[in-house]
């Protein structure tokens, strides 16, 4: 893992990042507001479950100064000249009829292409519509909701202890997950799926989020990048202004990367070597 480097230390093309869950319990709220108010970059997209309307319409709402902090800093950075575009999912789904309208400070799209500094055309959506070919449904799902959902507060608790200890953040959730085979093959799954869209719209690859499981991977010329999520890995992706992208921790670590791509240029040959 590299050197820790604060957001702020240099300025960002672009930044990706998804499934913050404002309003819910198991937002890490104050760890964003911290890292927003460091950064500095061109373009923001906000892809999908900012604010949890899901979780605000059937539980009470958990919103506090932290909260409101992560509001503040995404005005502040639209004051500084970040152009802002917001990807609704599932979590925010009634955001999606608001798609294609110009709000003041942002754009709301159903999903976006960007282009990279270097050329790589990637797309960009929150990755539900994957739901279809990646998950198991009915009772099976139901109770793999209810099981993650007992490790979100496990892991909260044990973050406080950590915190308490002078620890750094380290995600309990993350960890069952990852020695759970069910787990991988469905992310297995999601990942294909993402790829395979990019691919049938003739692109370079695919940002998303919606799994809560942050990825910076090149497979077959195309790049799968997953920003993570702000309730288990805390990550960001960025995009240096050479094309490079990088999977960043909160406090900056950089997690992955890829470099940017070679772009050949003509050169005049010199006349001896041209005849």
């Amino acid at each position: 893992m590299k050197r820790p480097t604060a957001p702020s230390e240099r300025r960002l093309r672009t930044v990706f990042l998804s499934d913050v869950h404002l309003g819910a319990r198991h937002c890490h709220a104050a760890e964003l507001a911290d890292f927003l108010g460091g950064l500095r970059c061109e373009q923001l997209y906000l892809v999908g479950d900012i604010v949890d309307l899901w979780w605000i319409a059937r539980w009470r709402t958990c919103w506090g100064g932290a909260h409101a902090r992560v509001i503040e800093a995404l005005h502040a950075l639209h004051r500084r000249g970040t152009a802002i575009t917001y990807v609704p999912g599932n979590h925010d789904r009634p955001l999606r009829r608001l798609c294609g309208l110009w709000i003041p400070g942002l754009r709301m799209r159903r999903r976006a292409i960007h282009v990279t500094a270097d050329g790589r055309r990637l797309l960009v959506t929150h990755g539900d519509d994957y739901d279809n070919v990646t998950q198991f449904g009915g009772l099976q799902e139901r109770l793999g909701d209810w099981i993650y959902y007992r490790i979100l507060s496990c892991n909260r608790w044990l973050n406080l202890a950590r915190r308490r200890l002078g620890l750094r953040y380290w995600s309990l959730s993350a960890f069952v997950k990852r020695q759970s085979g069910a787990a991988e093959r469905y992310i297995a799954r999601f990942v294909q799926a993402g790829l395979d869209d990019a691919a049938q719209r003739g692109l370079d690859g695919i940002v998303c989020g919606h799994i809560h499981r942050a990825a910076l991977i090149r497979r077959d010329d195309l790049v799968y990048a997953n920003d993570g999520d702000w309730v288990e890995s805390l990550t960001v992706l960025a995009e240096d202004m050479d094309g490079t992208l990088r999977l960043l921790g909160h406090r900056g670590e950089v997690l992955a990367e890829i470099p940017p791509r070679l772009r050949l240029t003509m050169v005049e040959l010199p006349h001896e070597l041209a005849a």
